[in-house]
Parts: structure tokens; sequence; C-alpha cells
């Protein structure tokens, strides 16, 4: 039988990079078992949203995206980083309209996740969003370009089961509201 898993306890940490988008930071953490102090290492970045974009004709609202660390085109549902004082429902109606052109009005919170516990430090709000409306023309920024895809809700579970939609953080979020909608 295991022993249960007690918490490290973190005697400093200091940054080693900063990237815009996230820090990296290096830590030094004691065992709770033995004392040792071992080194790791932390991505710190603001929290980011997710929101999942329904049409009134039940269309989910994606987006394709060129992705640097992939080296590939994606298709996505809109998100980002959670600006500073900024509520997360807002930035996910923000980063909506930004990538989309399509405006939100109810948003219905999906949960919020861990990213990745063993690396970053924030966490991902999730949202629905029923009845989003076309009211503007994408405006991205200069560093991101957005084509707009609707999906029939019928066909969203054969996109991620086909791995067309492979987004760790999305697959996620479209999964978890598959869940509620059938609940």
């Amino acid at each position: 039988m295991s022993k249960p898993v007690k918490s490290w306890t973190r005697k400093s940490m200091r940054q080693i990079a900063d990237c815009r988008v996230l820090s990296v930071h290096e830590t030094t953490s004691e065992s709770p078992e033995d004392g040792a102090e071992h080194n790791f290492y932390v991505m710190e970045s603001a929290d980011w949203v997710n929101v999942v974009p329904v049409t009134s004709e039940n269309e989910l609202v994606c987006i394709r995206q060129f992705r640097h660390g992939s080296d590939e085109i994606t298709l996505e549902i809109p998100g980002g980083i959670v600006d500073p004082d900024e509520d997360p429902a807002d930035s996910a109606a923000r980063e909506c309209l930004e990538e989309t052109g399509y405006e939100i009005g109810e948003l219905v919170s999906l949960g919020v996740l861990n990213p990745n516990p063993a690396l970053f430090s924030n966490r991902l709000h999730t949202f629905v969003a029923p009845n989003a409306k076309q009211v503007a023309e994408v405006s991205n920024t200069s560093t991101e370009q957005t084509e707009v895809q609707l999906i029939p809700m019928e066909q969203v579970a054969d996109f991620l089961v086909s791995g067309e939609i492979d987004h760790a953080l999305v697959t996620a979020s479209l999964w978890r509201m598959l869940y509620f909608l059938k609940r």
C-alpha cells in the first residue's frame, strides 16, 4: 500500500527568464520525506480563458490559426490571456469578439482547470456562450491571424475523436461542455 502524499516546502524561487506571456522560475523545494532539497522549474503566467461560443443555429464558432509551438494550423475555440484586473468572463467575451467577430451575452461557467500542474501555476477558466452573434469583422493583433469556421454541434464529438481538434485545453473545454449538455 502506498503512503499518503505530503506537500513539499518551497525554500526559494528565482526568475531565470521572462518570455512576455510567461516567466520561467527555478525553485528549490524540500522533500517532506527526507528533508533533501531539489531544484524544479515553474512557468508563471496570467490565467487563461477558453470560450465555447454557440450560435442560435446550434453551430460551434471555431477558429483556425497558426501555432508556433506545433508549427501547424490548428482548429480551436477562442481564448487567451486574462488581462491584469480583468474578470475572466470579460476576458472571454473580449477574446471571442477579437478572434471571431462574434459577440456573446450570456456566459455559463464550465469550471476552472489546471493547465499543467507539473509546470504551470495558472488556471484556465472555461465558459460556454449560447446565442453568439456575428457583429463585427475579426480584429486580430499583428501576431495572430484567425479564420472563423462554424461546426454543427452534432459534429463536435467527431472532430474531437478524429483529432481534427487536438489542442488539449480546447478538447478539455469541449468535452466538459458536451458532458454538461447531456445533464
